[in-house]
């Protein structure tokens, strides 16, 4: 096996990670953008155990949509990060927000059972999200 200081291309992708935007090429007609990120995962704030989820993001694009690869990527940088399933939606939710300004978005965190607890976190726009 050889080990390497160096970081793999795809490391160096994560940790460069940004939300890239296009225009939206329909931006008069309202439809629905629908995303499943069915590999995302994070680490456990107090123990550290990694916790496993489907993102799921619904939106209704205004004058931006998002580039998916960048937006897998965005969602691969939370791997090694220590945050709660409701924080981890939360953000998701304020960053998507902020940058594309859509006219609606849903974001859920279905997180897997662990210690027999499941988790679905749902967070979605509404008129004072602004």
């Amino acid at each position: 096996m050889i080990i390497s200081d160096t970081m793999l291309y795809g490391e160096k992708s994560v940790s460069e990670a940004a939300i890239e935007l296009w225009d939206n090429p329909h931006t008069g007609r309202d439809y629905e953008i629908k995303i499943d990120f069915s590999e995302f995962t994070c680490l456990c704030p107090r123990s550290g155990y990694p916790d496993f989820a489907v993102i799921r993001i619904t939106y209704v694009p205004d004058r931006l949509i998002v580039e998916l690869k960048s937006l897998k990527l965005y969602l691969n940088s939370y791997r090694n990060r220590h945050i709660s399933h409701e924080d981890a939606a939360n953000v998701i939710f304020n960053e998507l927000y902020e940058k594309l300004r859509p006219r609606f978005l849903e974001v859920i965190g279905d997180f897997n059972p662990r210690g027999n607890v499941k988790t679905v976190i749902r967070v979605i726009s509404t008129a004072d999200s602004a």
